[in-house]
């Protein structure tokens, strides 16, 4: 028999809950090595045109797809049109792959976060720290599972009792520890052996102001997808996940707003993750730590809070700790996108649905942890990049099928059933949709050409 639908208590859980999934791992983790990688300001000007442009259309979109149907991704767009049920099973696969990675990932920080609780940080400053923890067989396993078996806790509780209940704890204390982790970033000075002193502030101002010298076409271009392929992380988009929340959303709730206020606050702590990280790394390590990548939290900045005394260990806690309220919130969205999915398709409870999803991801996390020692191998990817199993997972999933999905989101909305459909949904309770002219040109066509030009550069075409 069908399930009685969960649902939010109100605005505020729906806001709460959605913006705890945007600001995870994306914000947390990811957001700052791109910025510092693709020159800081530049990567900042041209993400936040596309976070108010393309990202606002996708999100608001796959809000209204799952409050209009009442429906997980897996039977949602069956709901508008039944010969495009095929998008509903891609929206189901995309955070299927993800979950068990960010479950691996979810450890590492476990790992970080016991390490600094445990006065035992002096460790984390060796290079071959992380490299040996992650190669290890057993350890990343139970820590993995550990981080797993949070998530399971709180997607089994329920929407309202589980999920929301777990974002209005989480969320405050996360925005918090964010704010006085940037502000302190900017205090901070070190002079290196050559006498040269830098500072925060003047980290800051490489992080914030553009600078386009040097900047070529090719360069350019390459920063944009850089910024398009973050929001999808950023803002949770083309996982399945936005589409469960909204099939949760009562109809009294004011999406729109409520869409303005999660895009708000997913991009302000994205650029305060960034202040948070960038200032640090250039005042110890200069601009060419800057460049350190998806390494940059688990190796450089271990080794700046080694650097700042006794004070040190203690910022390297609350920075883990908040990394860790991130990669939960994170993780739960996405394992709910699947038990959403599952409950509308299959009619199951969601105890049932929540043990065999939990259960099989956490046998495909320990194949993606073993995928460092025993199954250890490596890949060339399309864009030449040197792979294993966790950067195949997130390759297929983010560079792949996630553009994939939202092209295809955009050409039903757009094309088939005609945008009008959704713009009613979303000016229910008064919604004044001032950037519907917008949203109608990014939903037919500047969104699937840009995502079009993503998918091309992922199998390398360029």
């Amino acid at each position: 028999m069908p399930q009685k639908r969960n649902t939010f208590s109100g605005s505020i859980g729906f806001v709460l809950a959605a913006a705890g999934s945007a600001v995870g791992l994306g914000n947390i983790w990811r957001f700052p090595y791109l910025a510092a990688r693709d020159g800081g300001g530049t990567f900042l000007l041209i993400y936040i045109i596309l976070a108010v442009t393309f990202g606002f259309t996708l999100l608001i979109t796959e809000v209204a797809i799952g409050r209009r149907s009442q429906q997980g991704p897996l039977t949602a767009y069956r709901f508008f049109n039944k010969n495009w049920a095929f998008l509903g099973v891609f929206s189901f696969i995309v955070p299927a792959i993800i979950y068990p990675y960010y479950c691996v990932i979810g450890g590492w920080v476990l790992k970080y976060f016991i390490t600094y609780l445990t006065f035992d940080s002096a460790g984390t400053v060796e290079s071959s720290f992380f490299t040996g923890f992650i190669t290890g067989q057993w350890e990343p396993i139970i820590y993995t599972m550990i981080f797993a078996t949070m998530c399971f806790y709180v997607v089994y509780s329920g929407v309202e009792k589980g999920i929301e209940k777990f974002s209005k704890i989480v969320m405050p204390l996360l925005v918090i520890q964010v704010i006085i982790i940037s502000i302190y970033s900017l205090t901070i000075s070190h002079t290196d052996e050559n006498g040269v002193t830098r500072t925060g502030l003047q980290g800051a101002m490489i992080y914030l102001i553009p600078n386009f010298d040097g900047m070529t076409l090719t360069r350019f271009l390459q920063i944009t997808m850089d910024a398009t392929s973050q929001l999808f992380y950023s803002l949770s988009i083309a996982m399945g996940i936005m589409v469960a929340y909204g099939s949760y959303m009562k109809r009294s709730v004011n999406l729109g707003q409520a869409i303005d206020r999660i895009e708000i606050c997913d991009t302000a702590i994205a650029l305060l993750a960034g202040m948070m990280v960038i200032p640090a790394v250039y005042v110890f390590m200069g601009t060419e730590g800057m460049g350190a990548g998806p390494g940059l939290i688990f190796v450089a900045l271990p080794k700046i809070f080694n650097s700042l005394g006794a004070i040190g260990p203690f910022m390297g806690l609350a920075f883990f700790l908040l990394v860790l309220f991130a990669a939960t919130t994170s993780a739960v969205s996405i394992l709910e996108a699947c038990v959403a999915g599952v409950m509308d398709a299959f009619h199951w409870g969601r105890a049932k649905s929540v043990k065999v999803l939990s259960s099989v991801g956490i046998i495909a996390s320990i194949i993606v942890s073993l995928g460092y020692n025993v199954l250890y191998f490596e890949y060339t990817l399309p864009n030449g990049a040197t792979a294993q199993i966790l950067d195949i997972f997130d390759y297929v999933s983010n560079n792949l099928l996630m553009p994939f999905v939202a092209i295809c989101t955009c050409i039903l909305i757009g094309w088939v059933t005609k945008p009008h459909l959704l713009i009613g949904e979303m000016r229910l309770n008064g919604y004044k949709f001032r950037r519907k002219g917008v949203y109608i040109v990014m939903l037919k066509y500047i969104v699937p050409i840009l995502l079009s030009v993503l998918l091309l550069g992922a199998f390398g075409v360029f």
